[in-house]
């Protein structure tokens, strides 16, 4: 058995799972959301009283209300962070099933179009991922919004402080008259210390959910602040006017590195679209690929070179700031 042969085993199986874990989803009871979002200050509770005979809604840990993708996508790392920083619409449910209905296209168009048989498993795995290419654009879309915003929303907080007023009515300044996402979360900050949270815990709260340098900059002084104490008020304009110059900065090395991105743009797409056309104008040519062992060796490599190529451009024009 080839290499290749394996390969398309193997992503044809995971393919399948998936699909089959998406099916059982959607007879999976839905879970009522409110009492969660009420309760979200006893999701620490991991102990049920040994004198309950019968478990109720106060003695049952909340994870309890995970639904089966839930529990599946969490073994995959912070997947709750990502769907929360990501602000899906989508639950983790609705998402294995659009993959699972993408890989199922995905194998079906090849066969239709009558293509070669091992076309199918390759093409339902580039379709499956989508949802969560969704997920990951919009995830850096509104992590970028939020940047953009913080050093509007600290200079409002700054002067908060200047008119008198507490910290915590900064954050509920902030929640109510700036947009989203960045208003979001300072209201949830707020409403958490509403709720009896301590304001260090729902700072630190804050930054797990954004995963940002400079709010975790914001965090910390706040915490030195009120350990030491001095001047908030010009502690955050400062904060915000670093940002700012950051700013400047990464606009600066943007344009400097657009050339080198293009570049990285163009000779990625070209080996595929190549490929494509070659295909178009004499398929007898490019078949070997896909029925020869030494085919199914070099269509491999390329591909492993095509990935080594793109993360080595990526770290070239990839320059923090």
């Amino acid at each position: 058995m080839s290499f290749m042969t394996m390969v398309v085993i193997g992503c044809s199986f995971v393919g399948v799972s998936a699909l089959v874990f998406a099916v059982a989803t959607m007879f999976r009871p839905a879970k009522e959301g409110v009492v969660e979002d009420r309760l979200a200050m006893l999701t620490g509770m991991k102990q049920v009283a040994a004198t309950v005979a019968k478990p109720t809604l106060l003695t049952t840990p909340l994870d309890d209300t995970r639904s089966f993708a839930d529990r599946l996508l969490t073994k995959f790392g912070g997947i709750k962070f990502f769907f929360e920083q990501a602000d899906s619409p989508l639950d983790a449910s609705k998402i294995l099933l659009i993959t699972g209905g993408l890989f199922a296209v995905g194998c079906v168009i090849p066969v239709a179009a009558r293509l070669p048989l091992m076309v199918a498993p390759v093409a339902g795995l580039g379709l499956a991922p989508l949802p969560f290419v969704y997920l990951y654009f919009r995830r850096k879309r509104r992590l970028a919004q939020f940047q953009k915003q913080l050093p509007e929303a600290l200079e409002l907080i700054s002067r908060a402080l200047r008119a008198g007023h507490s910290l915590g009515a900064g954050f509920s300044l902030v929640g109510s008259e700036m947009a989203d996402p960045i208003g979001k979360e300072f209201a949830r900050a707020f409403e958490e210390q509403n709720f009896g949270v301590a304001l260090e815990e729902s700072l630190e709260n804050m930054t797990e959910r954004v995963p940002n340098l400079d709010l975790r900059f914001f965090a910390t002084a706040v915490i030195l602040q009120r350990q030491t104490g001095g001047d908030l008020a010009e502690i955050l304009d400062k904060i915000g006017r670093l940002i700012r110059e950051r700013f400047q900065i990464w606009g600066a090395i943007q344009a400097l590195t657009g050339e080198g991105r293009l570049s990285g743009i163009v000779l990625l797409a070209l080996p595929p679209v190549l490929f494509v056309a070659m295909y178009r104008l004499n398929p007898e040519y490019c078949t070997p690929l896909f029925t020869d062992p030494m085919g199914h060796q070099m269509l491999a490599y390329a591909i492993v070179m095509q990935i080594i190529g793109a993360l080595v451009i990526k770290k070239i024009i990839n320059i923090k700031v």
